[in-house]
C-alpha cells in the first residue's frame, strides 16, 4: 500500500478549498432565491418543493463531504488538539449567532440545530474516529440508513414521541419534521461526513495528485472562497437581506 502523503502543516490542498467554495456560490444563490422569496419576489415552496429540496439536500452533503475530506487531511497533516479545538470553538460560536439571529427573524421557527450546529458536533465525532479506516465506509452507509429504519420501526416500539422531542431531535431519529428553518441532525448526515473522510484518506494514500493539481484560474478564486467559508456563511446572509430590504424600500 502507498504511504500517505505528508505535506508540510501549513500547506492547503487547492482541489479541496475550490470544491468547498463551490459549494459556497451554489448556496449563495439557493439562499438568494430563498430571500427573494422571504420578500414577495418569488412564489415558492423551500420547504415542499423537491427542486429545492434536493437542491438544499446535496448543497448540505457537498459541504459535510468537504468537511470530512478536510479531516482527513488534518489526520494526514498531524493537526494538534489545541489547533483542532480553535478551529471548533469558531464553528460552535457562529451556531450561537445563527440561533440568536434566526431567533429574532424566524420566532417560531428559528434553528436550534442546523448545518453550523450539526457540523460541530460531528467533527468532534470525526476527530475521535479518524483512524477507523476502511471501516468509515460501512459505518457512513448505516449513519445514513438510520433515520429510515428509525422511521420504520420507532412507533412500533412506542418511543418515536420521545426522539421527536427538541431535545433528542438533534440525533435524526424521528417520525415528524421539527418546525424550523434548517435542520442538521447527526444522523444521516454523520455518515456523509464519514464518507469524505474516508475518501479522503485514500486519496491521499493512493492518488494525492488529484487533491493537489492546478486548478486554474477561475479553481483559483473558488479556492480563496472556500478558504474563507466560515466568515462568508456568516455573513453573506446578511448582506444579501439588508441589500434586498433597502431596494425594497426604494422602489416601493
Amino acid at each position: 500500500m502507498a504511504k500517505p502523503v505528508s505535506p508540510p502543516s501549513t500547506s492547503r490542498f487547492d482541489t479541496l478549498d475550490a470544491l468547498r467554495g463551490g459549494a459556497m456560490v451554489w448556496m449563495t444563490v439557493f439562499h438568494f432565491c430563498f430571500d427573494l422569496n422571504h420578500f414577495g419576489y418569488l412564489r415558492q415552496n423551500f420547504y415542499q418543493d423537491p427542486f429545492w429540496t434536493w437542491q438544499r439536500t446535496a448543497i448540505v452533503s457537498l459541504f459535510l463531504l468537504c468537511a470530512g475530506m478536510g479531516q482527513a487531511v488534518a489526520l494526514t497533516q498531524q493537526q494538534s488538539w489545541s489547533r483542532f479545538w480553535r478551529r471548533w470553538a469558531q464553528i460552535a460560536g457562529c451556531a450561537v449567532l445563527v440561533s440568536a439571529g434566526s431567533y429574532w427573524m424566524y420566532p417560531n421557527s428559528f434553528i436550534y440545530f442546523g448545518v453550523l450546529h450539526g457540523l460541530a458536533l460531528m467533527l468532534l465525532i470525526a476527530r475521535l474516529s479518524a483512524r477507523w479506516g476502511r471501516w468509515l465506509w460501512p459505518l457512513g452507509a448505516l449513519a445514513m440508513a438510520a433515520p429510515w429504519v428509525a422511521l420504520q420501526t420507532l412507533d412500533a416500539m412506542g418511543v418515536a414521541e420521545l426522539l421527536n422531542q427538541k431535545s433528542l431531535n438533534w440525533l435524526g431519529l424521528i417520525t415528524r419534521r421539527p418546525v424550523t428553518e434548517d435542520y442538521v441532525p447527526v444522523l444521516p448526515w454523520l455518515g456523509v461526513m464519514w464518507w469524505g473522510m474516508a475518501a479522503g484518506t485514500a486519496l491521499l494514500r493512493t492518488k494525492p495528485f488529484v487533491l493537489t493539481r492546478a486548478v486554474g484560474r477561475i479553481g483559483r478564486g473558488l479556492a480563496w472562497l472556500g478558504r474563507w467559508s466560515l466568515s462568508y456563511y456568516m455573513l453573506h446572509q446578511p448582506v444579501m437581506l439588508g441589500l434586498l430590504a433597502v431596494f425594497g424600500a426604494v422602489v416601493r
